[in-house]
C-alpha cells in the first residue's frame, strides 16, 4: 500500500499594516510558519519589516516605521476603515 505524504504548511497569514505617516498596506504575506509560538503576531512585524527594508535598499528611500498590524478579515477591515479619520474628514466634505 502507498504511504501518504506528509503534510507541508505552505499557508500564509494576511495582515494589514498601518504605519507612522497615516499610510496603510493591505494582505501582506506572512508565511504561517513564522508565526507559530507564543509570540503570537509579533514575528510578523519583524518579518513585515525586513521586506520594508529590503524594499527601501532597492529603490534608495528610507523604511516607513510600523505603528500597528492587524490580521486582514473581512471584520478587522471593516472596522479599521471605520476608525479611519481621513474617512471621517471625506465625508464631511462631500
Amino acid at each position: 500500500m502507498a504511504r501518504k505524504k506528509d503534510k507541508v504548511d505552505n499557508g500564509v497569514v494576511l495582515f494589514d499594516v498601518f504605519y507612522e505617516d497615516g499610510s496603510r498596506t493591505s494582505n501582506r504575506k506572512v508565511p504561517a510558519a513564522e508565526l507559530g509560538g507564543l509570540d503570537g503576531d509579533n514575528p510578523a512585524k519583524t518579518y513585515i519589516m525586513d521586506q520594508d527594508r529590503k524594499i527601501a535598499d532597492l529603490s534608495g528611500k528610507a523604511p516607513r516605521a510600523i505603528k500597528s498590524l492587524i490580521r486582514s478579515s473581512a471584520r478587522a477591515r471593516a472596522e479599521a476603515f471605520a476608525a479611519d479619520p481621513r474617512r471621517k474628514a471625506r465625508d464631511r466634505v462631500g
